[in-house]
């Protein structure tokens, strides 16, 4: 994949990377006696200007995760220690891969992940064969086998080229946008980050198809890439309230005493008893 970079900078960030490795560090004594800040740059700077590569990353730390997306959004580095600090450009695009029955990653950092693709395992026969049989010959022939793809490759690389200088002329027209917020809308995403990469994917690909503006096609190309980790289920209908139960008094809350019938009980059938006369004695002397 470096091959038809522009840069050709592909760095992969180890899973047990500490945040020291990942920003750089700084000297503080080199700081005091001479003053001036001593950098170690550190994955992000070797990074700048390439590709990002972190795999496992649902297994990354949550605030390594978060300072990667910073990072990947801002295009600026910066390191703090004790009151000094050092700044540097890295401007990278970050990829990550994990396996979701390893443990998924909260939705607010995979909303920041500006695309997302599903791979299945389960690949037909005959790619499977084919994907076998590559990978027998790349063992036992590495040179060989770079050699007997390289018109292959250099021709990918080409493309890759081309399609850069298309992007900046491709414009990011109205009608594209509007037909991209109204299915944002539909699908129940939340923010804006949605709309702005869906956006930025099309411009790609018609960049990709060598087109000089964005189509439907381009748009419904990238539309699952954008949405599958956004989209939002539509909530259930509320359901019909359950009828009083028998013999419940029909009489309706009073809204304005606040208190309602929550103390009402269905009256009961009591048995009563047959009534006697008092017997009428006559007076004492």
């Amino acid at each position: 994949m470096a091959d038809v970079l522009a840069s050709g900078q592909f760095v992969t960030l180890p899973l047990g990377a500490t945040e020291e490795r990942l920003v750089g560090t700084l000297d503080l004594d080199a700081a005091l006696a001479e003053g001036r800040a001593q950098f170690s740059p550190g994955v992000l700077a070797k990074a700048d200007g390439g590709v990002l590569y972190v795999d496992e990353v649902n297994l990354l730390a949550d605030h390594l995760v978060d300072l990667l997306l910073d990072v990947a959004a801002s295009g600026v580095n910066m390191v703090e220690r004790d009151g000094i600090s050092h700044r540097h450009a890295a401007r990278f695009v970050l990829i990550g891969t994990m396996n979701p029955e390893e443990g998924e990653l909260r939705p607010q950092l995979l909303d920041r992940f500006g695309l997302n693709v599903a791979l299945s395992g389960q690949t037909q026969p005959a790619e499977r064969s084919q994907i076998i049989r590559r990978r027998l010959d790349f063992d036992s022939d590495p040179v060989m086998f770079c050699q007997q793809w390289q018109a292959q490759q250099d021709a990918l690389k080409l493309r890759c080229e081309q399609a850069r200088q298309l992007l900046a002329g491709i414009e990011l027209d109205d009608h594209s946008l509007a037909m991209i917020t109204e299915r944002c809308f539909a699908a129940g995403v939340d923010g804006m980050r949605a709309d702005l990469v869906w956006l930025r994917a099309a411009r790609a690909h018609a960049a990709w198809r060598g087109a000089g503006r964005i189509e439907e096609q381009d748009i419904e190309a990238v539309a699952e890439f954008a949405l599958r980790h956004r989209w939002r289920e539509p909530a259930p209908p509320p359901q019909n309230p359950e009828a009083p139960p028998p013999g419940s008094s029909g009489r309706q809350a009073d809204p304005e005493s606040g208190q309602g019938n929550w103390g009402e009980l269905p009256a009961l059938a009591v048995t009563t008893g047959a009534r006697r006369e008092v017997p009428s004695w006559p007076k004492k002397p």
